[in-house]
């Protein structure tokens, strides 16, 4: 049952994080934001190189091994 709790949590972090960082690129740029929705490798090399926040490191971690970490607990 902890497992499950700690799976839903992490999964719904993960998918908070990449939200946020998917809104950023669409402040950035518009066309940034439509691609990064539909090209995850964009995604992650605008999370890694163009991301600029106080919080980068966690956020781009969790948004990224954050549904694989999920769905090994599952």
């Amino acid at each position: 049952m902890f497992k499950l709790i700690l799976a839903i949590i992490l999964g719904l972090a993960s998918i908070g994080c990449s939200i946020f960082i998917l809104v950023e690129m669409f402040k950035d740029e518009i066309w940034k934001g439509f691609v990064g929705l539909f090209c995850w490798l964009y995604f992650l090399y605008y999370a890694l190189f163009e991301f600029d926040h106080d919080w980068k490191w966690p956020l781009v971690l969790v948004a990224v091994f954050g549904g694989g970490g999920a769905y090994g607990l599952f």
